[in-house]
């Protein structure tokens, strides 16, 4: 038995051995499959997945600790970040870790009912545009990072009654105002700056020689805007000086001017995909060699973009779709471009599907409108980029950067059709903002309408969304939208760059260690 027994434990053995020595059938490992991050989507122009590595890029967010309703972001070339809502103008220069405000109580005005900023990328002026009632405007600008200040507060052109403001600066062309703003530019202000706004049922522009200090030339601008009202959105320009104004209507369509404000003219696009009832503004980018990205919510609630490659002359008629099919809903698009092909768009976005067709705020079946929206609906923050977004079948690249909601609920697009749920779904108003700074490093400016306790409880209410602090995403790493300055390093420490610095220091430790024991 004892012998029996041996004999089994040496077979046992060797049988547990055979596979040192290569007999034994080779076992499989298990494949692993990657887990798909379900906040990144890489999508065709057609909005479904594709199978390309995604754009590896991280966000850093700021709280800019005030109210910010309607926010305008501009970088100054010293890295100065100005943050423009309501009545304040907010300034962090350590890349958001604090902010200030910073504003003249005399030079600009105390109090707005629509408020707009601007900073000036050739110059580094300051605008903070303040809308005193719908009587008139008041303009102020700063040269000097926003430590003193000049204004007027008469700056509505010759038109008083004015709403939705928007200012913006270009360089100066040759013809029209141009040929005048040539003489006066080198004496008296570097670039042409722009002042907009609706009366009633039509956009007036008015353009200034001097800086912003004045407006006299200019008026109402011909297109869609005179027969189909006169909201808009931001004035747009490009390095040829090409100028363009958005207005709010059915068909997604923009006016370019060619000559400084001097005339106007109209094109069309997005037939095929439409607009919802009620829309917001549409935006327009321009790259470093004036190509052209328009970008608005399409009728089924996705973003779409057309692109001209001409200065506005011509757009194309096949809309391109730049939000992934699993957002089912979006509001506010704004977009801003580098180089050819290198631009950035953000949104709100919800990606609630099984909400489609149940019943809304108004009891009738959901289709997606955000103005719509039933009270558990979620809208997130969506920051996409593309690298080739002039290429026949460009690839998008899209990060849900936030944790918790922008908001719950529906967001108001109609002033005149608000529903007060806990307080006025109206709280963020009517846009956010986004900007590259000379780097190509991208900013976004968004009123955060789910704070506290609505962020921190996962069954907040629409009720519990009604605030809109003022916050800031911008690119922490990742590529430039200006290729010189390749791949971007972080500009301060995150979490993520921190744990990164602490892996890279124990591991030049340990190679020290291993060096100085091998001498």
């Amino acid at each position: 038995m004892r012998g029996t027994a041996l004999l089994l434990v040496a077979l046992m053995v060797t049988m547990s051995l055979s596979g040192c020595f290569g007999n034994e059938e080779e076992i499989e490992e298990p494949v692993v499959e990657e887990v798909k991050d379900p906040r990144i989507f890489v999508t065709d122009k057609s909005g479904n997945s594709v199978d390309i590595p995604a754009i590896e890029m991280t966000f850093q967010f700021s709280d800019v600790g005030e109210t910010g309703k309607e926010p305008s972001i501009g970088i100054t070339s010293s890295g100065c970040i100005f943050f423009i809502a309501m009545e304040k103008v907010m300034r962090s220069c350590d890349y958001g870790e604090s902010w200030e405000e910073t504003q003249d109580p005399v030079q600009c005005s105390p109090t707005t009912s629509d408020p707009y900023g601007w900073v000036d990328p050739i110059t580094d002026r300051i605008f903070n545009v303040q809308m005193i009632g719908l009587e008139t405007s008041w303009i102020c600008w700063s040269d000097d990072d926003g430590e003193t200040w000049l204004g007027n507060p008469h700056d509505s052109g010759t038109t008083p009654i004015n709403d939705h403001i928007k200012l913006a600066s270009g360089p100066w062309t040759s013809a029209g105002y141009g040929a005048l703003g040539q003489i006066t530019g080198s004496t008296i202000y570097e670039t042409a700056v722009y002042y907009c706004y609706n009366k009633i049922v039509g956009i007036f522009c008015f353009t200034s020689f001097d800086g912003g200090a004045t407006f006299e030339a200019g008026g109402q601008i011909v297109g869609l805007a005179t027969t189909n009202g006169g909201l808009h959105g931001a004035i747009s320009t490009a390095p040829d000086g090409t100028v363009y104004v958005t207005p709010r209507v059915e068909t997604p369509s923009v006016i370019v001017s060619k000559d400084n404000g001097f005339t106007w003219f109209e094109r069309t696009m997005g037939e095929d995909v439409g607009t919802p009832y009620p829309r917001k503004n549409s935006e327009i980018s321009t790259d470093t060699d004036s190509n052209a990205y328009h970008v608005w919510t399409g009728g089924d609630e996705g973003v779409y973009m057309s692109r001209s490659t001409d200065s506005g002359e011509t757009w194309e008629q096949e809309s391109i779709r730049i939000s992934p099919v699993e957002v089912i809903s979006s509001v506010f698009p704004q977009t801003d471009a580098g180089d050819p092909g290198r631009i950035a768009v953000t949104y709100l976005g919800s990606e609630n599907s099984s909400l489609l067709n149940q019943s809304d705020i108004d009891g009738n079946p959901w289709d997606g409108n955000a103005h719509y929206a039933p009270n558990n609906v979620t809208y997130h923050l969506y920051i996409t980029y593309s690298l080739n977004a002039l290429d026949p079948e460009p690839t998008f690249h899209t990060y849900r950067v936030t944790d918790d909601p922008v908001q719950v609920g529906s967001i108001c697009l109609n002033s005149g059709d608000c529903r007060d749920i806990g307080g006025s779904n109206r709280n963020l108003l009517d846009f956010n903002d986004l900007h590259i700074d000379r780097q190509g490093r991208v900013y976004v400016a968004f009123a955060d309408g789910c704070t506290g306790d609505c962020a921190a409880n996962n069954n907040s209410t629409a009720q519990d969304s009604r605030d809109g602090r003022g916050s800031v995403y911008y690119l922490a790493q990742g590529p430039s939208l200006i290729v010189e300055f390749g791949e971007l390093s972080p500009v301060m420490a995150t979490p993520e760059t921190e744990a990164q610095m602490a892996c890279d220091v124990e591991v030049q430790c340990a190679t020290v260690e291993r060096n100085e024991e091998q001498d």
